[in-house]
């Protein structure tokens, strides 16, 4: 939201007024307050008729501090994140007449006395950013106000999107030179924030948009330092697009809220941002292996279900899940819970036999009570269901005829949704895809009187933890898995996440890469992709470098709208070895299987540190700058490079980083620190080992979940000189056993442990 035109002008209808000085700083117990004023004191008469903003510096985790601006202190508007992982850190404060010092951890703010305005904040000796003259600000906005401000989409009291306010708060913090600002949740357009203007705040808008599923009010950035405005209603980011050499956020009310996070790196950064707003869940092994779906609005019952899974089977094509897209339930009933009597007669029985076929089952799930269906007027008789002001049920027919909303902040409406979740999962559902939760109004009530505001990117959040917590009771913790699409910060808690409504292309197949990426960058730890595209009928080589780029994904679906996903429809077997839809499938379907005790481990940190698995380049070679702009490659865990081929041809060109490396699948050794430019077939991918690197392989290939300390091979890929690493194996059923791998240069090591049959191998880099 832009305020001003150019350097020195005010927006037509627009009084802006900025806290000019800290007129005083003050110790109060573990805070330090500063009162400044939006003019300049020089005399006991300029106090009198001026607003003075209350700026309050305290931290709610080491190396965090919390800045709070207040215009008017009573305000009631005012609902942060759930920060769970807040403590009472010590904190070293020290106030004089020149300064008010703050310092937590490894981060100290720094308030400077008087005239301009000056707040910096300071690691390891340097000043990571600053806020200074005119950076905060009070403004007003009249109703001819020309604010920068676009529809965004959804309903809303203004019926043309977010509703807008007459006072905003806004802060700039400076951006150095050569400083490139990444995260803000899942979004599909540049990958370097730098340039735009970015509005928290969640919109069904598919991947071919600025708009986004998943807004996370958070920022990080490559001279290692995180922001988190703590705000879950709407937040307009303004990237160096407003004040060139600022990142400009800001919100309506009264109070803004932001939290600096100190790094070092990025890495550091994202350690303690997930330390703070929650790590992500624990997933289970079976979750890695391959899904495959019903598709959208496809027609499909048992038979067909059961053709699809017996020709997966009949091709040798190791499936994991099955999953029921909306159509389990009638048409006009959803949500009803119930599955459809004309084409399900028995889901008892179809889903024991699907257990019996070694198979885990999801199914389909929406917010939404169409009224046509039983759940109505059950929800209307304990009153579960959002209303309007005047009492009236909210209601409209943009995805269910008179579809109404579930109030996940009535606790009764809670525990009814989760019953009826209980006995799917009773029945023998393993699994819940969460769609929706981003078309919440602005016009409504809600039960627990929050803020419509609010409540609008709040919503997902109370949505997915309904479910996510009756799965996780049910089928025991590290057990429980979502799909779900729309989040906020602090819904990396609740794995896992998938990119939304792209097209099959390869140009959709590069922005779901970039949205995965972003939101890698927001503390999300696990994120998953329709494989193919969900619009259109993918042809055979989108989807066949689709599937190579999908199962080296955290996890891996094949989904589409209107077509099935199954790869013997993509082309006609004849073509050469190795290369059909089929057998591409195969080939990498089985490479994630043989590379889950390594993939298993990586999912397995992402939740103990809140790194995510998919990573970007930037997380594990912060400081290379060559790698600062790249969204077309990532790591897997600290030790694979994935480069996805987006193109027909098979061309791709990708960034190897200084270093020796190793192809994964042919052997090649390579020195880094290049672009490389290459033509791949579609059964392979530039995949890539880092020097000193410890890779344990399985020796199955048919499944996920297995026991990987038995016929484990642990492959070791040396650095220069000598050194060493340990890596340890967990197995899904939580048996661990750490390796211990060394080289000299001239010969390789392994010790274990472990009991039982293992071996190791030596992948020493030629020339080396």
């Amino acid at each position: 939201m832009k305020f001003t035109d150019g350097f020195w002008q005010i927006r037509p209808g627009i009084d802006a007024l900025y806290a000019q000085e800290a007129h005083d700083i003050e110790h109060i117990g573990d805070r330090v307050r500063v009162t400044a004023p939006t003019r300049v004191i020089a005399t006991r008469g300029d106090t009198l008729n001026r607003p003075a903003l209350t700026v309050t510096l305290s931290s709610p985790l080491e190396g965090v501090v919390r800045v709070r601006i207040e215009n008017h202190r009573g305000s009631a508007h005012d609902r942060g994140f759930e920060l769970v992982g807040a403590t009472d850190p010590a904190v070293d404060i020290r106030v004089s007449e020149s300064e008010g010092v703050l310092t937590s951890g490894s981060l100290t703010a720094r308030v400077t006395a008087g005239t301009p305005w000056n707040l910096a904040f300071e690691s390891a000796g340097r000043v990571l950013t600053r806020s200074g003259a005119k950076s905060i600000g009070r403004i007003d906005a009249g109703a001819d106000a020309a604010l920068a401000v676009e529809p965004v989409g959804e309903v809303g009291a203004s019926e043309n999107g977010r509703p807008t306010a007459s006072r905003y708060l806004h802060s700039q913090l400076s951006l150095g030179v050569g400083e490139l600002v990444y995260g803000l949740g899942e979004r599909f357009g540049p990958f370097v924030k730098n340039g735009q203007s970015v509005d928290i705040w969640n919109a069904d808008g598919g991947t071919s948009s600025e708009q986004s599923y998943k807004n996370v009010p958070f920022y990080l950035t490559n001279r290692g330092y995180g922001v988190l405005v703590n705000h879950p209603e709407h937040v307009s980011f303004e990237v160096g697009s407003e004040a060139v050499e600022q990142v400009q956020f800001s919100v309506a009310g009264e109070v803004l809220e932001y939290l600096v996070i100190d790094g070092p790196t990025p890495k550091d950064v994202l350690e303690r941002y997930t330390r703070l707003t929650g790590r992500p869940a624990k997933v289970p092994a079976w979750s890695y292996g391959l899904w495959l779906s019903t598709s959208f609005t496809t027609d499909y019952d048992e038979k067909t279900v059961s053709s699809f899974i017996d020709g997966m089977a009949s091709r040798d094509l190791p499936l994991s899940v099955f999953h029921f897209d909306c159509f389990w339930m009638r048409e006009f009933n959803w949500t009803d819970f119930e599955w459809d009597a004309r084409v399900f007669p028995d889901p008892d029985g179809m889903l024991r036999r699907l257990h019996d076929k070694d198979l885990r089952i999801s199914v389909w799930m929406n917010p939404y009570i169409a009224q046509r269906g039983s759940a109505y007027d059950e929800a209307v008789a304990g009153d579960f269901l959002v209303k309007k002001p005047n009492g009236d049920i909210w209601q409209w027919d943009m995805w269910q005829a008179g579809m109404a909303l579930v109030d996940f902040t009535n606790p009764a409406a809670v525990a009814w949704y989760q019953g009826k979740l209980r006995a799917l999962l009773e029945q023998g559902v393993d699994a819940i895809k969460t769609d929706f939760g981003e078309r919440i109004p602005t016009d409504v009530v809600w039960h627990d009187g929050t803020d419509p505001g609010i409540m609008h990117n709040l919503y997902t959040q109370l949505y997915n933890r309904a479910v996510f917590d009756v799965l996780e009771e049910f089928r025991g913790e590290g057990e429980a898995v979502l799909f779900a699409r729309s989040a906020t910060a602090g819904g990396q808690q609740m794995p896992v996440h998938w990119g939304g409504d792209n097209s099959s292309s390869f140009e959709s197949m590069a922005e779901t890469l970039r949205g995965g990426l972003s939101l890698a960058m927001s503390g999300f730890g696990f994120w998953s992709h329709d494989i193919g595209g969900f619009e259109g009928m993918p042809d055979a080589a989108v989807f066949k470098r689709w599937v190579a780029f999908g199962l080296l994904s955290s996890h891996s679906r094949l989904h589409g709208s209107t077509s099935y996903r199954v790869p013997w429809l993509f082309d006609d077997g004849t073509e050469e070895a190795g290369q059909s839809a089929v057998d591409v499938t195969r080939r990498f379907t089985r490479l994630k299987l043989e590379l889950m005790p390594y993939l298993y481990q990586v999912g397995l940190e992402a939740h103990a540190t809140g790194l995510p698995f998919m990573r970007p380049m930037q997380l594990e070679f912060a400081g290379d700058p060559a790698v600062d702009n790249l969204d077309r490659q990532y790591m897997i865990g600290d030790s694979l490079l994935v480069a996805p081929v987006f193109s027909a041809t098979g061309e791709v060109q990708y960034y190897l980083p200084a270093g020796r490396w190793t192809n994964y699948l042919t052997g090649e050794s390579a020195d880094g620190g290049v672009w490389r430019t290459e033509t791949h077939g579609f059964d392979s991918i530039p995949l890539w080992v880092r020097e000193g690197s410890v890779i344990p392989v399985g020796a199955r290939a048919d499944r996920p979940d297995y026991d990987y300390l038995d016929g484990l091979t642990v492959k070791v890929f040396p650095g220069g000189g000598a050194g060493g690493r340990d890596v340890t194996v967990t197995t899904p059923e939580g048996g661990a056993a750490t390796f211990h791998a060394t080289w000299d240069g001239e010969s390789v090591a392994v010790t274990s442990d472990a009991t039982g049959a293992w071996t190791w191998e030596s992948a020493a880099p030629a020339g080396r």
